[in-house]
């Protein structure tokens, strides 16, 4: 207990004085007939598991442990109480898992009949549940339900860890979580938890949950394989909790959750929605699962056990709800050295989360760390040759990751560890005895957007869309205590970036608005790192990189300015004469060249504007797309003018170069253009062969290039044109859904408080089910497209509609004003219209006065007329 009694900040004094009776007995624990295994790992698919790819190039060989000749190290305190509910004979075993079920069938039905056959199963449980009476766990819904006979280790049957899985009904917050005493397993063996995985997702598929799940796996194989540590080792895994978050029971993919079914760590038939009349906040399963599942359903055992808590969330509360139930629920229970924060479809190394552990185990100051994340390119990069939206953020994140994270991990202070991959040492996020600090700061954000904040202005708001950005502020800015943020290239994850216009326009204007309004925050609360705890010199360093940020801000926020301006300048120099770049055309043709892309610009910006005001991107997809285009072929014109000034200033024969000192100091536009272009392209090559990751020069350079414009004008135009919109991009439940029971509190004869509940009665349908969840996942499900409802698609309609419209009538006026303002129509005039010697003659001119005096004509003949017809008496 002294562990918990130094680091538990809910201790006060004597632990049992806080809470006399908490937590003293186990949960009840529900028993089915005993019934034979149903096989699970009959037939165990190691090589699925253990499949190389690009991103397994670290991983390390699985080992053997010695878990299953030993027991849990239980609490003295913790006792099991057996409550024998069933009293049936056995039943047979049902053939799921032999190798020839299910059989055969055709092509067109096999999907649907693996559908029904675990609807079926599901049914079956369903109706088989009886009502029980189960005790109260400190006053909360508690039940140990046994896990299906299949994924129970050889020798660990009376193990309750591995034999049974915990449920929990949480009706309280959070941050009430431990206060209600509810608590967890870690918490209960006493173990001390070195890292603290949590899993956030929302409505990932099972492919997406596999890869990031099985990865989780094998890195903490690895942490158990380094034998000669003095932390890890074959009992390695009990300092590992992993923690999968999902946000809404609604919105949770239900494949997803027969991989978890498959596990150990979800059961249907036994999280109630309401526990003695209060509504259910979340279910919570545990389970220590030697399980790994690959997508299709191929059930293996494991390297080594996993502790792993389910979170289920009734209610869609978004991610930072989910961090909150991580942090300020579970965190004060488990009590964990370091946090790594991961989302569902991250694929981190093998070996990945033990460097980023290492980085925090050798710096006692490092208080939050982060690894490399790049795009998951595919199969022989297959995803980057076929989507060059993909190969751009694919050179992205690679120069970020050499030029910006190393930089910035020099100075100390990152500006924000990417929340798809990160890690934080649990004490530095602690708030301080006044309730400020970096977890207050970094859940501010689910007040503000979830409507609970009154008088939040749109700065504030916008602002903590960024919340990891403002949570790395507030850890190197803490008062007193010197904590740096690091850099950990060693640390690689892979995610999936988007390929499609309208979801990538999307995510860049949460990203870019978040990330202004954060890096403004930072930038006036500048003098903060003079009241933290570093030393002297570090604040000095600090001081140097708010400057740097500054002045980056500043050409940020002029960007769309400074990119025009570019283009400008340099594709007028490169036409202002004879010899312009565009004479391979015809004589003289870099004038008109010029004059159509500068307006061909202009236009461009003024359909982004229109479109970005009063349009979502998803019913402006073609109309962005179009844009895209049009302006990567501007950055083509302005990259090929540049090329050719920069030509025609340097020397063209050997005897010319060979004064190159004096061409630089006295040719003033070879050497800006030179000097400019070296230190940012130049320098993109330089690193990443310092780096020895030169592989994205050559196959998303290009593509990242044709795209820049874009990245400038149509994301920060979007962005800046929806300020108002301070939402993720999903929408949160109001309620929830009142459809799985729930469980009253009765009295016994003793008058003892009990819970009545229905709950499965049967061992046999819960193996019945875990073998059809297993069958299900072995045939995909046909894909099913994105429909919008139908009063977002007459909406999309209605503001395309608008947008249309509106630029059909200004962009009708433009074209005349570019028409007859042009020089082209003018050199035309001047060439066949006769002028007169003291006045310049335009034909236009004429046309509209004329064009005014007969409409006024007219108008004046009508009302001639209709006083004549007065008169007449008509």
């Amino acid at each position: 207990m002294a562990y918990r009694q130094n680091h538990d900040p809910y201790y006060g004094g004597q632990h049992q004085n806080a809470y006399p009776e908490y937590p003293q007995h186990a949960a009840p624990a529900v028993d089915y007939p005993p019934v034979q295994p149903a096989g699970g790992f009959a037939q165990p698919h190691p090589q699925e598991y253990d499949a190389q790819s690009a991103w397994d190039a670290k991983s390390t060989k699985s080992y053997e442990t010695g878990y299953a000749s030993s027991q849990a190290h239980l609490n003295p305190q913790y006792e099991m109480s057996q409550v024998s509910l069933h009293n049936a004979p056995p039943l047979p075993t049902m053939p799921y898992a032999q190798g020839n079920y299910p059989p055969h069938q055709r092509p067109g039905m096999t999907r649907d009949q693996s559908s029904a056959g675990w609807s079926t199963a599901k049914d079956k449980l369903m109706k088989r549940r009886s009502v029980r009476k189960v005790a109260l766990q400190q006053g909360n819904l508690v039940l140990d339900m046994p896990v299906p006979s299949g994924i129970v280790p050889a020798g660990q049957e009376k193990n309750e860890e591995m034999s049974t899985m915990r449920y929990t009904a949480a009706t309280c917050d959070p941050d009430e979580f431990m206060r209600s005493k509810y608590s967890l397993r870690p918490y209960l063996y006493g173990r001390k938890t070195e890292l603290f995985i949590v899993m956030t997702m929302y409505n990932e598929d099972e492919i997406l949950f596999t890869k990031t799940m099985n990865a989780v796996i094998k890195n903490i194989a690895h942490l158990c394989s380094r034998s000669k540590s003095k932390t890890w080792g074959s009992e390695g895994w009990k300092k590992v909790v992993v923690c999968v978050v999902s946000d809404g029971r609604n919105k949770v993919n239900k494949r997803t959750l027969q991989v978890l079914t498959l596990m150990g760590c979800y059961q249907e038939g036994i999280a109630k929605d309401s526990v003695a009349g209060k509504d259910v906040t979340a279910h919570i399963f545990e389970y220590t699962s030697n399980v790994v599942v690959t997508e299709t359903g191929e059930v293996s055992q494991g390297g080594c056990p996993v502790q792993i808590i389910f979170c289920l969330k009734e209610q869609n509360k978004k991610k930072l709800n989910s961090h909150r139930w991580f942090f300020n629920a579970f965190g004060p229970l488990i009590q964990p050295n370091v946090c790594v924060l991961l989302d569902v479809g991250t694929k981190p190394t093998g070996t990945s989360i033990y460097e980023l552990w290492k980085c925090f185990d050798k710096h006692a100051n490092v208080g939050g760390a982060c690894g490399e994340i790049c795009v998951d390119t595919g199969r022989g990069c297959s995803l980057i040759l076929k989507s060059p939206l993909a190969a751009s953020q694919n050179f992205e994140y690679k120069m970020s990751n050499i030029l910006d994270k190393p930089l910035e991990s020099v100075f100390g202070y990152i500006s924000v560890l990417p929340g798809a991959f990160s890690a934080y040492r649990y004490k530095a996020l602690q708030n301080g005895p006044d309730g400020k600090g970096p977890l207050a700061s970094y859940f501010k954000g689910e007040d503000l957007h979830g409507g609970g904040a009154d008088g939040a202005g749109l700065f504030e708001r916008n602002m903590y869309l960024a919340e990891d950005r403002i949570l790395c502020f507030e850890i190197v800015t803490k008062k007193r205590e010197g904590w740096v943020l690091k850099y950990v290239k060693s640390a690689k994850a892979a995610t999936d970036c988007p390929t499609s216009v309208p979801e990538f326009i999307s995510q860049r204007r949460r990203w870019l608005n978040g990330s202004m309004f954060a890096s403004i925050h930072a930038t006036i609360f500048w003098f903060r790192i003079w009241t933290s705890g570093q030393n002297f010199f570090r604040k000095c360093w600090l001081q140097i990189e708010f400057i740097y940020n500054a002045v980056q801000l500043f050409f940020s926020w002029t960007s769309l300015a400074n990119f025009y301006l570019a283009f400008f300048f340099l594709v007028s120099s490169a036409t202002s004469d004879s010899s312009d770049a565009f004479n391979f055309l015809s004589k003289g043709a870099g004038a008109d060249v010029f004059e159509v892309f500068l307006k061909l610009y202009i236009a461009l910006l003024f359909v982004v504007l229109v479109c970005s005001l009063g349009n979502r991107p998803q019913g402006s997809k073609w109309t962005y797309s179009v844009c895209m285009v049009l302006f990567g072929i501007c950055n083509v014109i302005t990259l090929w003018c540049a090329g050719y000034t920069v030509y025609m200033a340097v020397p063209h024969s050997v005897s010319g170069w060979e004064h190159i000192g004096s061409l630089i100091e006295n040719n003033k536009a070879f050497r800006e253009i030179v000097i400019s272009l070296v230190a940012t392209y130049g320098l993109y090559f330089i690193a990443s062969f310092m780096h020895f990751e030169p592989w994205h020069m050559f196959t998303s350079f290009i593509q990242y290039m044709f795209l820049l414009p874009s990245y400038v004008n149509i994301l920060m135009m979007y962005a800046m044109c929806n300020l108002h919109d301070v939402t993720w991009g999903t929408k949160g439940d109001n309620g929830s859904s009142k459809d799985l029971g729930g469980a009253k509190k009765i009295k016994d004869d003793a008058g003892n408080e009990m819970m009545e509940l229905e709950l499965p009665s049967a061992r046999e349908d819960v193996d019945q089910l875990w073998a059809a969840s297993r069958s299900a996942l072995r045939y995909k499900p046909a894909e099913e497209k994105e429909h919008r409802d139908a009063a977002t698609k007459q909406s999309d309609h209605d503001r395309n509609s608008r947008t249309n419209v509106v630029l059909a009538w200004v962009g009708t006026n433009m074209l005349m004003i570019v028409v007859f303002t042009s020089e082209a129509f003018l050199t035309w005039v001047n060439e066949h219209i006769e002028t007169t010697a003291d006045s310049t003659f335009n034909p236009y001119l004429t046309f509209l006065f004329f064009a005014l005096a007969g409409l006024s004509a007219i108008r004046f003949f009508g009302s001639a007329m209709y006083l004549l017809l007065r008169l007449i008496g008509h």
